[in-house]
């Protein structure tokens, strides 16, 4: 079972949990179960809804979070530092992380292994790097990532404004890349995920159920509409520090859109790597056709560990990898709608998503 691997030691991370051999110093201790308390108060306050994986999510600085993101994000806030070189992968649920994460991995290390015998081709690229969310508690009581080398990626889900200033603040030298994608595919997306991910001891989500939460904004970190908007401004106001790219792009041209990151990331691709075709053999080995068909990403092939209660298999991470699967579950109706939050929230904001209608 994956958590997230550690480049130097070319092996994953194993969380370490509190054992007799292994006591936490009692004021790290204390300062655990205060958090823990501080989020049981915290949660009897908070507007609730049904959640998609759970029975219930709450609305936590006007966004809807599960418990255990609640006590992550209170976690981060109060005992993540970060250092001026982390580069942090951000996305709403089901817009391209896992591919994301691949692509940033294997150009951040493209001198350190070669492409025939790639750590991706062992393990699923959630494990890529950590997910800052839930594994800041994988280890007990605090995982401080002390062991990744510099520099150090993680990825979340969390929207802009929730983050703790030491990350998002314009002053702060740490770099976000942003994907996005449509809202329509991603509602398909992510209600295929959720229903893998429901507890069993509760009633299937149907779809219709789940277009009428995630319009209304209530789905595990939404709204989307708020999500996508808060990077993309951010993005426009310090474009040095965030990348803002759209799935549909990647699709279409993913060389130009890799190139583009790895410049990003103060990696760029050299003339002669150009011309070696390193470029494409990244492309390649981080395609959808290449990574949904390795072993390690099949049936049996392995699972990702987010916490104690949340593993999730690796195929559960692939299903068609496609631009508009969403004429194949929304009716006309259900796409006018989308489109008009869409255009309604992002109306003066320049930027355009997934917006279908006619000229």
């Amino acid at each position: 079972m994956s958590t997230y691997l550690v480049p130097d030691q070319n092996t994953c991370h194993q969380p370490t949990s509190i054992t007799g051999e292994n006591q936490i110093p009692t004021e790290e201790e204390q300062a655990y179960k205060k958090l823990d308390e501080k989020l049981k108060g915290l949660l009897a306050t908070l507007p609730k809804d049904k959640g998609w994986r759970s029975a219930n999510i709450y609305l936590h600085e006007g966004f809807w979070l599960s418990p255990q993101v609640i006590k992550g994000l209170l976690m981060i806030n109060n005992y993540f530092h970060a250092q001026s070189t982390d580069i942090f992968l951000a996305a709403f649920m089901k817009c391209g992380t896992t591919w994301l994460k691949a692509l940033m991995f294997a150009t951040a290390n493209r001198h350190r292994y070669s492409f025939s015998d790639h750590p991706l081709r062992r393990n699923g690229p959630q494990s890529a790097f950590p997910f800052l969310d839930t594994h800041i508690f994988l280890d007990y009581p605090i995982t401080k990532f002390e062991h990744l080398p510099s520099p150090r990626m993680f990825a979340t889900h969390f929207a802009h404004s929730l983050l703790p200033t030491s990350m998002s603040s314009p002053s702060s030298t740490c770099k976000f890349v942003y994907v996005c994608r449509d809202p329509k595919d991603a509602l398909i997306s992510k209600w295929h995920f959720m229903s893998k991910l429901r507890s069993k001891e509760l009633p299937p989500l149907s779809f219709n159920e789940a277009y009428e939460l995630f319009c209304n904004g209530v789905s595990e970190y939404g709204p989307f509409w708020d999500h996508v908007l808060g990077y993309w401004k951010a993005s426009q106001e310090s474009p040095e520090k965030i990348l803002f790219l759209k799935y549909e792009d990647m699709k279409k041209e993913p060389s130009v859109e890799l190139k583009k990151l790895a410049a990003f990331m103060g990696m760029p691709f050299s003339a002669e790597e150009e011309k070696g075709g390193v470029v494409g053999e990244i492309v390649k080995l981080c395609s959808f056709e290449n990574l949904s068909n390795l072993e390690v990403n099949n049936e049996g092939g392995g699972a990702q560990k987010f916490t104690a209660q949340v593993v999730v298999e690796n195929r559960d991470f692939f299903r068609k990898g496609k631009v508009g699967d969403w004429k194949n579950y929304l009716t006309e109706e259900m796409r006018e709608r989308i489109d008009s939050i869409t255009e309604t929230m992002f109306k003066n904001s320049g930027l355009t998503l997934g917006l279908t209608k006619e000229a």
